[in-house]
């Protein structure tokens, strides 16, 4: 190892020592302090902005230098809003309550001892990520409303950005009387910082989340020595049942498509029942396009709309976050579910249908992290959920599934009481 990849080494192992030493002090920190600090970030990023945007604006630039597709530069950009919107969801965080210390459950045993099971913090966790800087501040939040300390490491795309953020993050957690080491940031570029991370940091690292494209999620769960919280991409299916209402189909595609194509969300495949496929894909995908979106159909569906692309085997299992859309006809809820297990990623799933039976059978076929009746893919979002902000969509099975928010940040302990039993 050369003198720079020592340096390297060190600092990392450093950054693993410090973030143990802070995930001790969150866990014993009370909650309204965690909540201080959490409603500290959100007046910090506010009173940062200018920072924060003039790093972005450079990290933006580089970007469009560089080549960087349009839909990768939309995840990158910061704006006021974006940024305003950063320091509400601080707020939101500090608002919900507090998972720490709860009793999942409680009983008596008939020898007298009294076990419950408490939610706990996890650790210290390691999140991977690229591309949206908001996830600093999202993760930041999560992170310490869960009394876990958190080692963030950002795309290099958006270092600077992510930089003027975490800045305010330690200046907030100083500010509430807890270690500005709750939350660390990466500050360098160098790919051999991840693989340290991967490694554990010397044991330090409980759990790892990678949070980006395919290539960066499958490096994770192959090399980690910690365990890993998945978060593949989002190849998510609108299904329009043939009881579906035209107007709620013709709605929701769109919107499920179009709102944002580039995030995880965005629906990639539209899905048409044959039994009324006449009645509901044409009006449909004359939305979608009077919306700006490319339609790629298999035979069946550009019999209805002969104009459209043809699909390749490829665009079934191609997450676009572009203007793109693959269609195909399906025979009934049974064959989207079958189209749905070939090619979907267990993301999120939708359909839409005025048949509730139809719709039912349709949640328990598809096994995603994420089914939705007669609503938006859109909605795959932590905050809409409720949880304020979200680390990302977990796609794995364990430990958490779907939007990851604090609550999923915390692991349980037992606590069993006696009055001096012993085992006979």
């Amino acid at each position: 190892m050369d003198d720079a990849g020592a340096s390297l080494q060190a600092q990392m192992s450093a950054m693993g020592r410090a973030a143990h030493e802070a995930a001790v002090a969150l866990r014993l920190a009370d909650a309204e302090t965690r909540t201080r600090a959490i409603a500290a970030m959100a007046e910090a990023i506010r009173a940062n902005a200018a920072d924060i945007l003039a790093a972005n604006a450079h990290d933006v630039a580089a970007a469009k230098a560089s080549g960087m597709v349009p839909a990768m530069v939309d995840r990158l950009l910061l704006d006021e809003a974006r940024v305003e919107a950063m320091a509400r969801g601080c707020e939101t965080v500090a608002a919900i309550r507090d998972p720490l210390g709860a009793e999942l459950d409680r009983w008596d045993r008939p020898n007298g001892l009294d076990i419950a099971r408490v939610r706990t913090p996890i650790g210290v966790i390691a999140i991977i990520y690229e591309s949206r800087p908001n996830v600093t501040a999202d993760a930041a939040a999560l992170c310490v409303r869960s009394g876990n300390a958190a080692i963030l490491r950002g795309g290099s795309e958006c270092l600077a950005s992510n930089l003027a953020i975490h800045a305010a993050v330690a200046r907030a957690m100083e500010a509430a009387g807890l270690l500005k080491t709750c939350v660390q940031m990466v500050g360098t570029a160098d790919r051999a910082a991840v693989g340290l991370i991967l490694g554990g940091l010397d044991g330090a690292v409980n759990l790892i989340i990678p949070r980006g494209g395919k290539s960066l999620v499958a490096r994770v769960q192959q090399e980690a020595r910690a365990p890993v919280l998945g978060h593949l991409e989002g190849i998510n299916h609108v299904f329009l049942h043939a009881s579906a209402d035209l107007e709620k189909a013709r709605a929701i595609a769109v919107n499920a498509k179009m709102r944002r194509v580039s995030v995880c969300g965005a629906a990639e495949t539209l899905l048409v029942d044959s039994a009324d496929a006449q009645r509901l894909l044409p009006p449909v995908a004359e939305a979608l396009r009077a919306a700006g979106c490319e339609l790629r159909g298999d035979a069946r569906a550009r019999s209805l709309v002969p104009d459209m692309a043809a699909a390749t085997d490829e665009d079934w299992s191609t997450e676009y976050l572009a203007p793109i859309i693959s269609v195909a006809v399906v025979d009934g809820v049974e064959g989207a579910a079958a189209h749905i297990a070939a090619h979907g990623s267990a993301h999120t799933d939708a359909i839409v249908a005025e048949d509730g039976a139809a719709a039912e059978r349709f949640v328990a076929l598809v096994d995603s992290a994420i089914v939705l009746v007669n609503a938006s893919t859109q909605f795959a979002d932590g905050a809409e959920f409720g949880f304020g902000a979200e680390i990302g969509i977990a796609t794995d099975r364990l430990h958490a599934r779907g939007p990851v928010g604090a609550e999923q940040l915390t692991t349980y302990k037992y606590v069993v009481r006696g009055t001096g039993q012993t085992r006979p």
